[in-house]
């Protein structure tokens, strides 16, 4: 019995083992980006993404807790607007701070999340114009802690945030496509 004991014991600490160096040999950052073709001027979306309120018109986080707590702070829209939210498991804890707003081109958010897992990332929306729309970017980038990187190991985040982005970018197209 006391040998079966200790064969398990070695061979949950060689997994355990295995978790760890995989999770250490992930990437240090994070990057996720999606794009999309908008048949609508930068000057309809720009908007949609400069002034926080309006996220709930299109933002994919939006629809996973509608009874989550939302405040808004500083600038109106646009640099200095700020964005805080507290919900449930699907949304968590977090605040958001628009950087830089150039108008129509490019929106730089500095994202923390502080639950369920903490997290410093930027996202930056860009658009292009691209024959009479625009070509508009989602990126979302920012260092990898220890904790991120385990979880890497058994999931795949791009995957994961990249449906998320994916959904926003529709819910954009559509708002702006009319």
């Amino acid at each position: 019995m006391l040998e079966v004991i200790a064969i398990i014991a070695v061979i949950l600490a060689i997994a355990i083992a295995v978790v760890l160096i995989l999770a250490a040999t992930k990437p240090n950052t994070l990057r996720m980006q999606r794009t999309i073709s908008i048949r609508a001027p930068a000057e309809r979306i720009f908007p949609l993404i400069s002034d926080f309120q309006q996220w709930r018109s299109w933002s994919p986080y939006e629809e996973k807790d509608p009874a989550m707590k939302r405040t808004y702070g500083g600038a109106e829209r646009g640099t200095g607007a700020v964005y805080a939210w507290d919900g449930d498991k699907n949304v968590g804890f977090g605040r958001m701070e628009i950087l830089e707003a150039a108008t129509p081109r490019k929106i730089v958010v500095k994202l923390d999340f502080f639950k369920p897992f903490e997290g410093h990332n930027t996202a930056e929306f860009t658009m292009l114009p691209q024959g009479d729309g625009t070509h508009f970017t989602w990126l979302m980038h920012g260092p990898a802690n220890f904790m991120s990187r385990l979880i890497q190991v058994f999931m795949n985040l791009d995957r994961m945030i990249g449906r998320d982005f994916e959904v926003g970018l529709a819910n954009l197209k559509t708002l702006t496509e009319r």
